[in-house]
């Protein structure tokens, strides 16, 4: 058979470029019509696996443009400079620096991006818990949330401040179990829009409430003594300045008032050995998939309560008992469980999802830029795996402290 009988027909020709330019129409409408069923509900936003896939950096609520996800990775990035290709390149002073002046705008590119791919793979509340054995992923969610409210001491009608809030998740459970009153602050627009949203159908919104502001400026948000309690879960490990974050803390809080909370913290105790390189590795793996501008110690952060006006009465790492018999490891939900219910959290998982958005941003569905967030996400999964096997890292350094 000759060469020539491989050759293209003009009609061919002309019949796959109206299919080419027919699927370059088609398509896109279809992931339209798709995501108009995208519902945001608090009970059922990213059940559905197709609406919400196609959702994901590209919603109703979206503060992002669609051609503004991949110039917000890139920059994002920009500020981790070297990290995974080189140990210790972003532990500089230099490299801490730039993220300690930029870091208003590292956060909140940070939850532009990752705001949907948490709530699609975690749910509403964007923290870890230490979990016993028997007990379900959301139940220990839940019941570390009870601790701190239960710990500091909320009740009904009491003024809550919460410190870093996210989507809310926390607040509404906290408002649930214990009726206070509670305001959360973040510096994401999207988180607040999506929060409110939230509150609303949950009935909370006369005692619930979302908003804007930098924790670090606290003392310019609120007027002195507004609060009775104040609590952050997993939040302040993203300040460039524990004292500045934590001081205005204390300026909204009546003398007497509690602060609790959970922080990301090595463990040099432990055997984080900073001159370790497969342990800087892990550190700046955590930190560059997280927008942290670098990690404390627990030392540093009792020091910043202290020097802030407040009295540490307890602290302690939440996963001290991480590898025991009673146990589950809080990074367990990482490796994850391969049911319904856990298999989105899986590394397995996460390869799938990873999959599902490279088809979906190949197929201009998904805004360009999608799958550097997923990677950036699936890559900083293993760290923290890989940490909390160590023990090394811990996510749930749990302090009370009282105002003076």
């Amino acid at each position: 058979m000759s060469l020539t009988s491989f050759s293209l027909k003009k009609d061919d020709v002309d019949i796959r470029i109206i299919y080419t330019a027919g699927a370059a129409v088609v398509i896109p409408l279809s992931a339209k019509l798709i995501r108009s069923f995208f519902k945001r509900n608090v009970h059922t936003s990213y059940q559905n696996a197709l609406t919400g896939s196609v959702s994901i950096l590209n919603n109703q609520d979206s503060v992002l443009q669609r051609d503004g996800v991949n110039a917000s990775i890139d920059g994002y990035e920009k500020l981790f400079d070297g990290a995974r290709k080189e140990d210790g390149a972003i532990t500089t002073d230099e490299s801490i620096k730039t993220r300690e002046k930029e870091y208003k705008t590292m956060v909140d590119s940070f939850y532009n991006l990752v705001t949907d791919f948490y709530e699609w793979g975690w749910g509403q509340s964007f923290h870890f818990a230490p979990r016993y054995v028997g007990e379900t992923f959301f139940e220990s969610i839940k019941r570390a949330e009870y601790f701190l409210a239960a710990s500091a001491g909320f009740g009904k009608g009491d003024k809550v401040l919460d410190v870093g809030c996210g989507v809310g998740g926390p607040l509404r459970n906290i408002a649930q179990f214990t009726y206070a009153s509670i305001t959360g602050v973040t510096i994401n627009e999207y988180q607040v829009k999506v929060g409110n949203k939230y509150c609303e159908q949950k009935g909370l919104s006369d005692t619930c409430q979302l908003v804007q502001g930098d924790f670090q400026k606290l003392k310019e948000k609120f007027e002195p003594e507004t609060f009775d309690y104040a609590y952050a879960i997993e939040a302040t490990c993203h300040s460039p300045n524990r004292v500045d974050c934590f001081s205005g803390v204390a300026h909204c809080l009546k003398k007497g008032g509690v602060f609790v909370g959970y922080e990301w913290i090595v463990l040099p105790e432990r055997g984080y050995d900073k001159d370790n390189e497969d342990h800087v590795r892990v550190k700046e793996g955590i930190e560059v998939g997280n927008g942290l501008p670098t990690l404390a110690t627990a030392a540093d952060v009792v020091k910043a309560l202290e020097d802030s006006g407040f009295e540490v009465v307890e602290s302690y790492d939440a996963n001290r008992n991480v590898h025991s018999e009673f146990e589950i490891p809080w990074y367990q939900t990482l490796k994850g469980t391969y049911d319904m219910n856990g298999f989105r959290m899986t590394r397995l998982g996460r390869i799938c999802t990873h999959i599902m958005v490279t088809t979906l941003e190949f197929l201009r569905i998904a805004p360009k830029g999608t799958v550097k967030v997923s990677a950036l996400l699936n890559a900083t999964a293993l760290d923290l795996v890989e940490g909390g096997e160590n023990e090394i890292f811990t996510p749930s350094f749990y302090f009370k402290a009282i105002k003076k």
